[in-house]
C-alpha cells in the first residue's frame, strides 16, 4: 500500500462511514473525478453525509447552502470562469481570506483561486451539486460564456438600442461563447424538465423563463446579457436555418440537437416585439419511454371504458383541452397500446412529438399544401386501420374523419374545448352533420394536467369550510398541502399528472346530439349515466394525496 493509499485509508475509516471491504473498493477505484464523487458513484454513502463526516477529520466546517447567503463582496471577487473551472462557490471575505466552498478538498482548486482572487483561501466543504445550484442561482446560467464575451473587446458593444442593432449579428451568432452560452440555456432547460423556452427582450434585460410543470419560472442569467441580445437571438435563428436578416415577420423553425444521448427536437418560435424580437422553443423528445393506458391515473370506470372504446372496429375517439394539457400523450398511450403486428397505423401531426415504431407517422406541411386533409385522403387510399390526426381545424378534416369512421375506421383526434360535452358542438359548428357526429364519435375524453404534490414534502391537513363544492357526494375529512423541499425545489409539486372526464355516446347521448341540444344537457345525461366531471376526478385525487386543492381550482376552473 503507497503513503498516499494509507493517508486515504485512515481518512476513509475516521469517518466511521465505511467497512474494510468497502475502503479496499474505494482505494482501487478511479478517482478522478474526486474522492466524494467516488463514494456517491458506488453508492456507499450520500456525498453530502460523506463530507459531513470528513469535514471535522481535516479540521474543516460543513456548509449547508441551502441556508447560506454569500456576500456580494465575494461573488464579485471571484470571476465566473474561475468559479465553473473549480466548480467553487465564494461565500465571504474575511480579512485577507476569501472563504469558498468547494466539494473535493483534495484537489489543487485551493492555488488556483488564490492566484484568481488574490487573497488566501479557508475552504468549506459541500456537495458539487448543492454548489452547482449556487453557481446557476448567483452567477446565472452560461456566466462564465457571457463573461468571455464581454472581455473580449472585440464584441464590446453600447447599452443602447440603437448601437447593438449595429452589431455584426452574422460574426457574432458564429462566437464560440455564444453557441456555448445557448447550448448551456437548453441543456438546462432539458435537465429541468421544462417543456418550453422563453427568450423575451425587454426594456432593460433579456429575460428568459423556462416552464416548468406548466408554470413560467425566471432563469436566472447574468445581467451583462442585455448587451448581446443580439448575437443570442441570432444564434437560435441561424440553429433553427430562419433568416437572421429579417426582424419585422413572425417565423417558425426547428432545431434537432442531441442531449445525454436522447434526440430532441425543438419547435422554434420568433415573433417581433418592441424591443427585439420573442422566441419561444417548445421542447420535444423524439424517442422517449410511452406512458402506457394503465399509467395514465384514470379511474377503474374510464379505464374500463377507454379500453373498450380504443379496441373498437371504427368510430371516433376525440381527446380534448387546452394547448399543454397532455392531449398528445394520451393518444400515444392509447396507440401504443393497440400497436400490434396485425394492425396498420397510419399518422398525421403536426409536428410528430414522439416517434414510436411500428406506425406510419407523416408531419404535416400547410407551406406545401400537406393539410391534416390532405393526408387524411391519402390515408383512406393506404388501407390503414386505424388513424390517427392530430388536430380536427376545420370542416374538411373533420368531414373526412367523420367518412372515414362511418367507412370502417378508428379514427383518433384532438378538439380544443372546455369539457367533453362540448365536443360535438364544436364538430356541428365545423358543419358537420348532427347525425353522422352521433354515428361517428363514440367517445370524448377531456384532461387537464395538475401539478403532482411532492411526495417527500406534502402534508395532511383538514378539509376547509368553502372548499367542497360536490354536494352530492360524501366528503373525506382530510387533504394534502404543498410545503417545499429539497427535491421539489421547494415548489412543494414535483411533475404533473392528468385529471379526466371520459364521454361515451350512448342512445340516448346520440339523441340528444341528433336533436341539437345544448352541452349543459348532454353533460346532464352523461353524469346520469356514470360520467365523473373533471372536478371530480380531481377531487379523487385530491384526497388520494395526488394533487392540492388549490391545484384542483386552478386547473378546473371552468369545468366544475
Amino acid at each position: 500500500m503507497t503513503a498516499q493509499q494509507t493517508f486515504l485509508a485512515n481518512l476513509l475509516k475516521k469517518t466511521g462511514l465505511f467497512k474494510d471491504a468497502q475502503i479496499e473498493i474505494l482505494l482501487n477505484a478511479d478517482l478522478a473525478e474526486g474522492l466524494p464523487a467516488a463514494v456517491a458513484r458506488l453508492e456507499m454513502a450520500r456525498e453530502a453525509d460523506f463530507l459531513e463526516k470528513l469535514a471535522p477529520v481535516l479540521g474543516l466546517d460543513y456548509v449547508d447552502l441551502a441556508k447560506a447567503r454569500p456576500s456580494d463582496e465575494a461573488l464579485r471577487l471571484l470571476p465566473a470562469r474561475a468559479v465553473h473551472q473549480y466548480n467553487a462557490l465564494p461565500l465571504a471575505v474575511e480579512g485577507e481570506t476569501l472563504v469558498v466552498a468547494l466539494s473535493d478538498p483534495m484537489n489543487a482548486a485551493a492555488d488556483g483561486i488564490r492566484l484568481a482572487c488574490g487573497k488566501h483561501v479557508r475552504i468549506r466543504l459541500a456537495p458539487s451539486e448543492e454548489i452547482d445550484k449556487a453557481i446557476k442561482k448567483y452567477y446565472g446560467v452560461g456566466a462564465e460564456a457571457i463573461e468571455k464575451m464581454i472581455e473580449d473587446g472585440r464584441y464590446e458593444v453600447s447599452d443602447t438600442e440603437a448601437n447593438i442593432s449595429k452589431i455584426d449579428v452574422n460574426e457574432m451568432g458564429q462566437e464560440a461563447s455564444i453557441v456555448r452560452f445557448v447550448n448551456q440555456i437548453i441543456a438546462e432547460a432539458d435537465r429541468q424538465g421544462a417543456t418550453d423556452i422563453h427568450v423575451e427582450p425587454m426594456e432593460d434585460e433579456l429575460r428568459i423563463r423556462y416552464r416548468i410543470d406548466g408554470m413560467l419560472h425566471k432563469v436566472d442569467v447574468p445581467p451583462q446579457i442585455n448587451r448581446l441580445k443580439a448575437a443570442i437571438i441570432s444564434r437560435l435563428k441561424v440553429m433553427a436555418n430562419l433568416d437572421i436578416a429579417e426582424k419585422r415577420l413572425p417565423m417558425d423553425g426547428r432545431i434537432g440537437i442531441r442531449l445525454n444521448g436522447e434526440d430532441i427536437d425543438i419547435r422554434v418560435s420568433t415573433c417581433p416585439t418592441a424591443y427585439g424580437e420573442s422566441v419561444s422553443l417548445r421542447l420535444l423528445q423524439k424517442a422517449g419511454n410511452f406512458v402506457q393506458l394503465k399509467d395514465l391515473g384514470m379511474s377503474e370506470r374510464d379505464y374500463a371504458l377507454t379500453n373498450k372504446l380504443i379496441t373498437r372496429p371504427n368510430g371516433i375517439i376525440l381527446v380534448t383541452g387546452p394547448t399543454g394539457s397532455g392531449k398528445s400523450t394520451s393518444l400515444y398511450a392509447f396507440l401504443h397500446e393497440i400497436n400490434k403486428v396485425n394492425v396498420r397505423i397510419m399518422t398525421a401531426e403536426d409536428p410528430i412529438e414522439y416517434e414510436m415504431k411500428g406506425i406510419n407517422q407523416v408531419l404535416v406541411r400547410a407551406d406545401i399544401g400537406l393539410t391534416f386533409a390532405r393526408a387524411l385522403r391519402a390515408f383512406l387510399r393506404q388501407d390503414p386501420d386505424i388513424i390517427m390526426v392530430g388536430e380536427i381545424r376545420d370542416g374538411e378534416t373533420a368531414e373526412i374523419a367523420i367518412n372515414a369512421s362511418l367507412t370502417g375506421h378508428l379514427v383518433f383526434s384532438t378538439l380544443h374545448t372546455n369539457d367533453a360535452a362540448g365536443a360535438f358542438a364544436r364538430l356541428i359548428d365545423m358543419g358537420a352533420e348532427p347525425f353522422l357526429v352521433a354515428s361517428a364519435v363514440a367517445g370524448v375524453l377531456a384532461q387537464r394536467l395538475a401539478r403532482r404534490l411532492c411526495p417527500k414534502c406534502r402534508k395532511e391537513i383538514p378539509l376547509k369550510d368553502g372548499w367542497w363544492d360536490q354536494p352530492h357526494l360524501p366528503p373525506q375529512d382530510h387533504v394534502y398541502a404543498p410545503v417545499g423541499c429539497e427535491a421539489c425545489a421547494n415548489t412543494g409539486y414535483k411533475g404533473r399528472g392528468a385529471i379526466f372526464e371520459l364521454l361515451g355516446v350512448s342512445e340516448r347521448i346520440g339523441s340528444l346530439i341528433i336533436g341539437r341540444h345544448s352541452s349543459a344537457e348532454i353533460r346532464k345525461a352523461a353524469m346520469e349515466e356514470g360520467m365523473a366531471t373533471l372536478r371530480q376526478d380531481g377531487w379523487r385525487k385530491v384526497f388520494s394525496g395526488f394533487t392540492s386543492v388549490e391545484e384542483l381550482m386552478r386547473v378546473t376552473e371552468d369545468a366544475k
